[in-house]
């Protein structure tokens, strides 16, 4: 894995299943089962988050909000990542589409409906 620092890239040896376990534990709960959002990581390479968000029946928000929300969510809870420049999210709304809760409850990954890009420091492009 790569990590950003003074616009060097430098090695960074990163689980992302452990990572996984312990969002699933501490955050992932919450969001599941109170507000109908799941998430994990998926990726974590030159500065850039990877994460995959299924979208289930209580969450409300739209896809560019729910990204920059589970994108700091993500950011902010895990020191790992803290030193990240951005974030891809790829949505799968089983809401939408309810066919896709049966696909992904037999295991079956379904096509994403929303790929969307964060970027965490707002001056960035300037």
């Amino acid at each position: 894995m790569l990590k950003w620092h003074n616009f060097c890239i430098t090695r960074v040896n990163m689980n992302i299943d452990k990572i996984n376990r312990k969002h699933y534990v501490e955050t992932d709960m919450f969001y599941r089962v109170g507000l109908g959002l799941s998430s994990k990581l998926i990726a974590f390479d030159s500065g850039t988050i990877h994460l995959e968000v299924i979208i289930e029946k209580k969450w409300k928000k739209g896809y560019n909000a729910t990204a920059v929300e589970i994108a700091n969510c993500w950011k902010d809870t895990h020191p790992e990542l803290q030193v990240a420049v951005g974030c891809k999210v790829y949505i799968i709304d089983a809401n939408k589409f309810s066919y896709k809760r049966h696909l992904i409850h037999s295991g079956i990954k379904p096509g994403y409906d929303a790929q969307k890009g964060i970027l965490f420091n707002k001056n960035m492009l300037n």
